[in-house]
């Protein structure tokens, strides 16, 4: 056995309070074991205890962590290791890939300086022969031009390629244990597949075993051979992954599977966790569409450009979005899917005139909202929000959450008083699933998926007509995403609301959307309703990604 972990406590101090030291228990005696030459895959929501596990390994915990029980490496405890054995260990024989490479890598080194470090320290090899590795292990992760990039700053690779380094760097010194954390959780599903299989092809071909931890069931039954589901701190189900979803044991696991979008099934809502748990079923009410609803926004040839510097005076065009077209009615839902740099976040923020328009036509009850100015535009602005990507960014660290609903209402004069902007920010928390008490809080108090309640309860403050959601859910766990696509589609069928809903995952895009836009190079290389396109896609580039979408086990075979 090439690594056991038998009993395995992690608590942390949190300070003292009468005179006692407080700990926080997240990891409750958590057992397993990974063979040699497999992969083990940790499951679960966050806050489960996955990377607190996983993190013991290598002691990657910060300084208040208190470890208990039994980690054995091939038969050393490693719990029992001074700091000096386990650097040594550290990247030689085990190594780490994490979830954002941007955090990981330093923005100071070059490439070539960054895998060249572990190879100069670990193996003692010389600058030169290291360099000559490097460009090696660039060419075996998959990435063009390896001796070009190796004089590359992290700023300027796209993230899959960032993260095909981050790989890179882990397997430099042939590990016999990879532990991957949420490696492929920011990526797109094109990228992600070419991560999972670059990843399945270097185990294989260096016989090394990996710890894969992710909270997408979908993505580790495609890469594991064992799954270990946690929950709370605990282990609620350990088995082949066969077992796992074939014949799930436990609720939860049963609850993990049921609540991710499916390409082939069409829920009118998505179960959520606790109430699978509980045995209920998901409430299939929902408010059947308008074949003959108005229009409410009209886009004609939407096109973005940027001038980027080339040479010491000149400059070239980059066309980021070449001429858009699409019509969105009342209560209806437009998706637009895509790989990054495919021009569909630059085109929602291009409508919204958060970027400035190159040309084309946002009509809007019969006004361009791109040749509008000063009063008519802020008047406009209130009823065309923007829900972002990353909820940690997006709120305003310093506001209470009171402060955060009420101050569109003060810009924007809506409200009789104060206490009338309170009242209705009381209400909106409360359809987006929050109650008062949230109002004197602070974001930095709350998950990702409340947070995410918030910035769409402060959009709908100014009483919006259409939200454009620019890849809303895809931060967030399943379980969570489940509870975000179900609360818009309340919100919807309540206010009436048309979005724009920006993704690069087409199951998500499928569960939520009518109609469904897919752009390529800043293109629109197909258009249709979202049943059909899914069902039987006209170009080459939309089955592509279809492809791409991760469907759990599939069997041996597959």
């Amino acid at each position: 056995m090439l690594l056991s972990i038998q009993d395995l406590k992690v608590a942390f101090r949190l300070g003292k309070e009468n005179g006692e030291q407080k700990r926080a228990l997240a990891v409750k005696g958590v057992s397993f074991d990974i063979p040699e030459n497999s992969t083990v895959a940790l499951v679960g929501e966050s806050g489960s205890g996955k990377s607190v596990t996983a993190m013991s390994i290598l002691n990657l915990l910060p300084s208040n962590a208190e470890r208990s029980g039994q980690i054995r490496f091939q038969g050393r405890d490693l719990l029992k290791a001074s700091l000096r054995e386990l650097q040594a260990m550290r990247g030689k024989e085990i190594a780490c890939v994490f979830q954002d490479p941007m955090s990981s890598l330093n923005p100071v080194f070059t490439v070539a300086q960054q895998l060249m470090e572990p190879l100069i320290t670990h193996l003692g090899l010389s600058p030169r022969q290291a360099l000559a590795r490097a460009e090696e292990l660039l060419h075996e992760v998959g990435i063009p031009e390896p001796k070009r990039r190796l004089s590359a700053y992290p700023h300027e690779m796209s993230g899959g390629q960032q993260q095909r380094v981050m790989i890179a760097m882990a397997l430099a010194c042939e590990p016999k244990l990879l532990i991957a954390d949420e490696p492929t959780t920011a990526l797109d599903v094109t990228i992600q597949r070419q991560v999972m299989e670059l990843m399945g092809r270097l185990k294989d071909k260096h016989r090394m075993s990996m710890l894969f931890i992710s909270h997408d069931l979908g993505v580790v039954g495609e890469i594991s051979d064992h799954v270990v589901v946690m929950r709370h701190g605990e282990i609620r189900e350990a088995a082949p992954v066969a077992d796992i979803f074939n014949a799930p044991r436990d609720a939860y696991t049963k609850a993990l599977l049921a609540c991710r979008p499916s390409l082939t099934e069409n829920p009118a809502r998505l179960m959520v966790i606790d109430d699978h748990i509980a045995g209920k079923s998901a409430n299939m009410d929902h408010k059947a569409k308008d074949p003959d609803a108005p229009v409410v926004l009209e886009v004609t040839g939407l096109k973005k450009s940027f001038w980027l510097k080339q040479g010491v005076f000149g400059k070239r065009e980059f066309q980021a979005v070449k001429g858009v077209n699409f019509k969105l009615r009342k209560g209806y839902t437009l998706g637009v899917v895509g790989e990054s740099g495919s021009g569909k976040t630059t085109m929602g923020l291009t409508l919204l005139r958060l970027h400035e328009p190159t040309g084309g036509q946002v009509m809007f009850e019969g006004r361009d909202l791109l040749t509008m100015s000063g009063a008519d535009w802020q008047q406009m602005r209130r009823r065309i929000q923007v829900v972002f990507q990353n909820p940690y960014a997006s709120l305003n660290p310093r506001f209470t959450i009171a402060q955060t609903l009420r101050e569109p209402m003060e810009i924007h004069g809506i409200g009789i008083d104060s206490a009338d902007r309170e009242a209705r920010a009381v209400a909106l928390l409360k359809k987006v699933g929050l109650d008062e008490s949230a109002m004197a809080k602070y974001p930095h108090e709350f998950s990702g998926g409340q947070r995410q309640r918030i910035a769409i309860a402060r959009c709908l403050t100014l009483q919006p007509e259409v939200l454009v959601l620019d890849e809303s859910v895809s931060a967030l766990d399943v379980s969570v995403q489940a509870q975000v696509l179900n609360l818009l589609k309340d919100l919807q069928d309540e206010f009436g609301l048309s979005y724009i809903f920006i993704s690069h995952d087409l199951a998500v895009v499928k569960f939520i959307s009518d109609e469904v836009l897919v752009m390529q190079n800043g293109d629109v290389v197909e258009q249709a309703a979202t049943q059909a396109l899914v069902s039987a896609p006209r170009e080459e580039y939309t089955r592509r990604l279809l492809g791409a979408v991760p469907r759990g086990y599939q069997g041996p075979s597959a």
